[in-house]
């Protein structure tokens, strides 16, 4: 394994320090602006990303640091239309369901807080973490690919086992099948799309777990008020979980083929059951965000980009001038917390006065749109079809998490 660079430098002079943070700062906006978008998946706004990015002018390293900054509020902010309108990015899957639960119990704007600081706390973490874990896990990477089949074949078995009725156990089973079965048919598919950041990810993940609760929300009631945004956690679990999440997404940075969502399946078995929906979203969102970091790290030890961020990164040759990357995705990370409670609780009250029926209708035509805009009229298809697999556990009562088997499966087959 190369050697992780140690050294540090700082930036003396105060015009180059107030351009980076100018530069840290738009990424940020541009990090917001992306992550409120319902379904927008990070990987195809990374790829916008790179496909701007070497036209820009400027320091590769401001560019670099601005592009990293917008990858790290993306995953902040994405929590938001995840749990206000059910359609999540694929990494924020499995927090988007007890999410939108507390949401519909009134407690949004805790569910908001909550995800917040799991992604804060796991930035936090993941920092002194970052080198220990990165000589660690690229030691024991050739162990961990050899088994790698064996451990997510556990997962899978004991998110099954953990149904409380036999007749949700074959719900889960079967929803997990057909959700495999798709991810092995489409997740390699060739695509002519309008835009070259494409990907199976938006209209598999959109009609897995975005379209159905918009479809069932067409006839409901809405979002009803929000009401105290106290959080019922004890600080002591809130951390625990944060560092879950913070570990689990140093497997994402460094292990090809592992993403964000799959990390968050396995945290969901460790977490603590007495965290419940609460703790589900302090991991899983400490997962997507930790990983940037790791990520970074990864980059800087074996020479490979692990995530579409990071391959956005890699395009625009900027220097991995650690201290100063690190710096400036923790900025990043205290501009997305404050960020994504301001504007999480503005979006929650404006959801919640808008006549929902409407809100669903516009939303699954902009997720029919961005579908076409990534994968082309292929992309349509496979929307359609994973939205009538998304409904299969909703009506058999059993997680929707069993539907991850459409990164799952393949991932199985192919190990």
């Amino acid at each position: 394994m190369a050697a992780v660079p140690a050294s540090v430098e700082f930036l003396a002079e105060p015009s180059l320090t107030l351009g980076l943070l100018a530069w840290i700062l738009a990424g940020a906006a541009l990090g917001c602006c992306s992550g409120l978008v319902p379904g927008l998946h990070a990987n195809n706004f990374a790829l916008l990303l790179a496909g701007f990015a070497p036209s820009i002018p400027g320091r590769p390293l401001f560019v670099g640091c601005a592009m990293l900054a917008a990858g790290v509020v993306h995953t902040f902010v994405n929590a938001v239309p995840a749990m206000a309108l059910g359609v999540p990015d694929a990494e924020m899957a499995i927090t988007a369901l007890p999410g939108h639960r507390l949401v519909l119990e009134g407690r949004g704007y805790e569910a908001i807080r909550l995800s917040a600081l799991g992604s804060l706390l796991a930035v936090l973490a993941a920092v002194p973490l970052a080198v220990p874990v990165t000589r660690g896990v690229t030691a024991a990477y050739p162990t961990i690919r050899t088994h790698l089949s064996v451990v997510l074949a556990m997962v899978v078995v004991a998110l099954i086992a953990s149904e409380r009725t036999w007749r949700t156990r074959l719900g889960g089973l079967v929803s997990f099948a057909l959700a495999a079965t798709l991810g092995v048919l489409t997740l390699d598919l060739a695509t002519d799309a309008p835009l070259e950041a494409g990907g199976m990810l938006a209209p598999l993940f959109a009609g897995l777990f975005g379209a159905p609760v918009l479809i069932d929300a067409i006839r409901g009631g809405g979002v009803p008020p929000q009401r105290d945004e106290s959080i019922a956690m004890s600080r002591p679990l809130v951390g625990a979980t944060a560092i879950a999440g913070a570990l689990a997404g140093a497997v994402v940075g460094y292990i090809p083929g592992i993403s964000a969502a799959i990390a968050a399946v396995a945290v969901l078995v460790v977490v603590p059951g007495r965290s419940g929906d609460r703790g589900y979203i302090v991991a899983t969102s400490g997962v997507d965000t930790a990983n940037t970091i790791f990520a970074l790290f990864a980059l800087a030890a074996i020479g490979q980009p692990r995530t579409g961020v990071m391959v956005a990164f890699d395009t625009v040759n900027a220097p991995l001038e650690l201290p100063v990357l690190v710096a400036g995705i923790v900025l990043a990370g205290c501009v997305g917390f404050v960020l994504v409670i301001v504007v999480g609780d503005v979006y929650l009250d404006f959801v919640g006065r808008t006549a929902y029926w409407k809100i669903s209708v516009a939303v699954l035509a902009l997720l029919c749109c961005l579908s076409y805009l990534f994968t082309g009229f292929v992309g349509i298809g496979v929307f359609a079809v994973a939205t009538a697999i998304g409904l299969v556990p909703i009506r058999v009562r059993a997680r929707r998490v069993h539907l991850m088997g459409v990164l799952i499966g393949p991932l199985l087959i192919g190990s």
